[in-house]
């Protein structure tokens, strides 16, 4: 225990009394730990406390190390999803800069430095670690915990998983649930053909279904625990272990089928799954861990590619669902990433999206709305995310530099959005509520696609740095539009609302970004203004529905707590 406290002692500061003595006063020893870094310890100057560099480093380009002590500190506030203290550095003169501070952009530019705005990364609550957002006690992937209990005995093989699949009757249940709810939004299986491979295994003596093809019982057992997400059941914990059981099933069967060398359009279909499966079960981290094995199978499977020039012999079927699929791996990594506002991985691909097939589709029903014009949007809305919006928040940089490039960067997010048919665009209570009437798989579509369209837009108003302040107007509109879809989908959905986490985190970082502009009331911001008294109000409609599920839910409880306050 001796040597163990004596690695962790701390520098202390230097006993050198001030160039004032004063005679018979006793110094005093330090005897607080210091959280600043080693090199503003020894020169006496004010330490941010960054990681892994605080700014005064930085700016003297030397190397920024902390102690022992300091570090594990940090750790164990970030573990416990505490703000550590931070010293504000003295702010610069109006029109001066500090030429030792390098920035970059896109351009090659250098771009005013990035101060702490409601679209910032470096200083953004939004993190993995913090409890507000995500489930406090993330396990480790690779371990035989959740999310992938090991159930599972070494010479079980295959034969284990297939004896553990439930009646016909509710496997039939759970897998209508999930292409009512699940497909809508992700429209990558070929429902089709699954049912036909589906129906394959279930005609098959039990005694031979351990001789199915692995991928396949893995996306049949993933595709159960979606639908087990969203079926009522008369208790929580029966749900919550019923669906991570069957999640464990598929990653089983997808270990014995290889899947790790012999990546398939099955096995990557279930990985997709799995990672939404593990973002609905709170599980941030273990689904940001599982989607880069994901981006890296979806590589080696050549998705990224157009399918003819990878598979130039391959039936037209197979081209339309490898370019389906490589959507669904896109679009779940450019949202993932602008959740947690980290680098985008699947960034190469020349897949054509006018290559997209919809000979199937009747472009005269429902205005031209359909499956295919649904990912052509969404595909559309990835890319102006992944270049303007993925990049520059990972690596803490602004989005626009200058008004008039956010100008811009609004015009062609306008001209993104009319391109959507007009069910899609067609966006208020009346007029959605409508659709669900005759559609609820277009209202699905609908709000799911104006949710992440109106929360990138409101990233971009609410962006500010020294040289430009944030578009209040423009911010507090797109808020509210955002918001009032997951009010929307709440109203119509309500069980649905509640699981999809993804869904629930924008409408709660929304709801953030308008409390903040509540509190601080920005200058040409009155409490009698419409926009003001809107505002409020949606933010004690979210409180409200948070506090619907606070009592056994710690996440939203604490959620309250951050918007209460």
């Amino acid at each position: 225990m001796e040597s163990n406290q004596t690695k962790l002692e701390s520098p202390v500061a230097p006993e050198t009394p001030t160039s004032v003595d004063f005679p018979g006063k006793k110094i005093r020893k330090r005897n607080k730990p210091s959280l600043s870094c080693e090199a503003c310890t020894v020169k006496k100057t004010k330490c941010d406390r960054g990681r892994p560099h605080c700014l005064a480093c930085l700016k003297r380009r030397s190397s920024c190390q902390y102690s022992q002590l300091a570090d594990l500190i940090e750790e164990s506030h970030r573990a416990l999803g505490i703000e550590s203290p931070r010293k504000k550095p003295k702010q610069q003169q109006a029109g001066t800069a500090d030429p030792a501070t390098i920035h970059i952009s896109q351009d090659g530019s250098r771009p005013a430095e990035r101060i702490q705005s409601r679209s910032s990364t470096g200083s953004s609550p939004i993190l993995l670690s913090n409890m507000p957002f995500s489930h406090p006690t993330a396990s480790n992937l690779f371990k035989a915990e959740h999310p992938f209990s090991n159930y599972w005995t070494l010479a079980g093989g295959l034969a284990e998983v297939v004896g553990v699949l439930p009646s016909k009757d509710q496997s039939d249940i759970l897998i209508a649930k999930y292409f009512d709810v699940v497909d809508p939004i992700y429209p990558m299986i070929d429902q089709a053909m699954f049912r036909q491979d589906y129906e394959q295994v279930w005609s098959m003596p039990p005694s031979e279904r351990k001789h199915t093809d692995g991928s396949l019982i893995a996306l049949i057992f993933v595709m159960l625990a979606m639908g087990t997400q969203f079926v009522p059941l008369p208790s929580p914990d029966q749900k919550e272990q019923t669906a991570e059981f069957y999640v464990s099933a598929s990653h089983q069967a997808l270990r014995m089928s290889s899947y790790l060398s012999r990546p398939s359009l099955r096995s990557i279909e279930t990985m997709v799954l799995i990672t939404y499966f593990l973002m609905n079960d709170n599980h941030s981290s273990d689904a940001y861990c599982f989607a880069g094995i994901l981006i890296r199978q979806a590589y080696a499977l050549g998705l990224n590619r157009d399918p003819s020039l990878v598979v130039p012999n391959a039936y037209p079927p197979e081209m339309q669902q490898r370019r389906k699929l490589w959507q669904a791996v896109f679009l779940q990594d450019t949202f993932f990433t602008i959740i947690l506002k980290l680098p985008p991985t699947a960034t190469h691909t020349d897949v054509r999206l006018e290559d997209l097939d919809e000979r199937d589709q009747d472009p005269s029903k429902n205005d031209g709305a359909n499956d295919i014009s649904y990912i052509r949007s969404f595909w559309t809305l990835c890319n102006i995310c992944q270049s303007n919006l993925c990049t520059p928040r990972s690596l803490s940089l602004p989005i626009s530099s200058t008004a008039e490039a956010r100008t811009r960067l609004v015009t062609d997010f306008d001209r993104i959005y009319s391109s959507f048919p007009l069910p899609y665009r067609t966006f208020n209570e009346a007029a959605v509520c409508d659709l669900a009437r005759r559609s609820k798989r277009l209202a699905r579509q609908t709000l799911f696609l104006n949710s992440n369209y109106y929360h990138c837009l409101m990233l971009v108003y609410a962006d500010e740095n020294e040289e430009m302040t944030l578009d209040l107007e423009g911010t507090l509109n797109s808020a509210h539009e955002a918001v009032n879809s997951f009010f929307l989908l709440h109203t119509l959905f309500e069980d649905e609302a509640r699981v999809w986490f993804h869904f629930q985190h924008r409408a709660f970082s929304e709801a953030l970004v308008l409390a903040e502009l509540i509190k601080s009331k920005p200058k040409g911001f009155s409490s009698m203004d419409p926009l003001y008294m809107r505002a409020k109000n949606d933010l004690l409609r979210m409180i409200g529905i948070l506090q619907l599920s606070s009592e056994t839910d710690v996440v939203s409880r604490t959620r309250v707590g951050v918007l209460s306050n």
